[in-house]
């Protein structure tokens, strides 16, 4: 596969699972006709929408686009793999021009962004921000990076994406490359967008790995967060459940297209990790058979874990959604092949009165190849998210 927005994880052996199942909660449905409380499965021709969360009534207002039914495209939406690949190769790409900024850490790292060509003179200083965090190995190439652009530009936003370390073809200064832990690099980036725009509201979108990234800063800085409101979307939450996910059947296609992308990226950048005394393994590096085994050769022992196992247990996201102290909109699909429902913190969710999730029938992996735009055109969940931001945007001295 090309670039993929897909995310990876572990499970390990010594580490025990821990398994997220829904509390016993009444979620709140949301159809065509009215929003509705049920425990009911959604019906298979008028599919709903599982909505729930400590701030779903806080943040239900935002929304026209929930009461509307889910309509997955016919035939690609009804295969959650059809759809994810279908998506990942046949989505239209919109025309963007960039203009990169790269950032140098306190580690001697780099870090790319990319601003919308022309905005820095066009928009006003106030004007919302909104930092985009691609999947694993993802970029501002992305489709789906480049539709949620489309869509907050369209609406007045300054937009940025956050090119994690080797990713979109940015720089390498130092032996470390995307990793699902490693938050220093987005404090880094907010603090930087902040100062460059300090009258503006900053908001952050998260896909994948990008989405557990967005949250672990989220939970873990929620004493210096600066930002006003996220969204994740096909967040895996638990690495450890979603590794062992990874593995299964038909998801071994995605394992492999992960591996390659990584192990395309390292091999770029080998030579830095060659001169290192550590335990890096270069050459599992450029031939790792699975992620897991590359995670084994390089991930971890850049971030000083002992093990595989240890990188991906300390690095799932769903253990800091109870910390996460600004409007967070988490948005999943329940056919997921690479993000799997169980693996969703219901129960952190529902008690963080911050924090909302939306749980689609359809979807894949960041496929959601619905609405008014499917097949070929943006995602469904595009207008969902502009909804949200725009509402916190607009309602922001009352939401505080």
């Amino acid at each position: 596969m090309a670039t993929s927005p897909l995310s990876v994880t572990s499970k390990p052996p010594s580490v025990t699972r821990l398994r997220h199942q829904r509390p016993p909660l009444t979620p709140v449905r949301v159809s065509a006709a009215a929003v509705t409380t049920t425990t009911g499965m959604p019906d298979h021709h008028h599919p709903s929408l599982e909505i729930t969360g400590g701030g779903a009534d806080r943040f239900l207002p935002a929304f026209n686009t929930l009461h509307l039914h889910y309509k997955p495209f016919p035939i690609i939406g009804w295969n959650r793999h059809l759809e994810t690949i279908f998506a990942a190769f046949f989505r239209t790409v919109p025309e963007v021009k960039y203009r990169r900024e790269c950032l140098r850490t306190q580690d001697n790292g780099t870090i790319a962004l990319d601003w919308v060509y022309g905005d820095h003179r066009s928009l006003p200083s106030d004007s919302p921000i909104l930092i985009l965090l691609p999947g694993l190995t993802g970029g501002s190439q992305d489709s789906y990076v480049k539709h949620m652009l489309v869509k907050a530009k369209s609406k007045g936003w300054r937009v940025v994406v956050f090119n994690s370390r080797g990713c979109a073809n940015s720089p390498v200064t130092t032996p470390q490359l995307q990793t699902a832990s490693f938050t220093a690099d987005t404090c880094h980036v907010v603090d930087h967008v902040s100062s460059r725009y300090p009258i503006a509201s900053i908001y952050a979108v998260g896909w994948s790995l990008g989405g557990n990234i967005l949250v672990n800063y989220l939970g873990r800085e929620h004493h210096r967060c600066s930002l006003s409101g996220a969204v994740s979307l096909c967040n895996p939450f638990n690495l450890v459940i979603a590794d062992e996910n990874l593995r299964k059947g038909f998801n071994n296609i995605y394992d492999r297209a992960l591996r390659g992308g990584l192990s395309r990226t390292f091999e770029k950048h080998a030579s830095l990790f060659e001169e290192m005394h550590d335990e890096y393994n270069v050459q599992e590096g450029l031939n790792p058979r699975t992620v897991r085994e590359y995670d084994e050769a390089i991930t971890r022992v850049s971030l000083g874990y002992k093990s595989v196992d240890e990188y991906y247990s300390n690095s799932c996201s769903c253990h800091v959604v109870q910390h996460v102290r600004i409007p967070l909109l988490c948005i999943q699909a329940a056919n997921d092949p690479i993000a799997p429902n169980e693996a969703t913190p219901y129960s952190d969710i529902k008690d963080n009165p911050n924090c909302m999730l939306i749980v689609t029938p359809q979807g894949g992996h960041l496929g959601w190849v619905a609405g008014d735009d499917a097949p070929f055109g943006a995602p469904w969940t595009d207008n969902v998210v502009i909804e949200f931001l725009e509402h916190l945007r607009k309602n922001a001295s009352k939401l505080e």
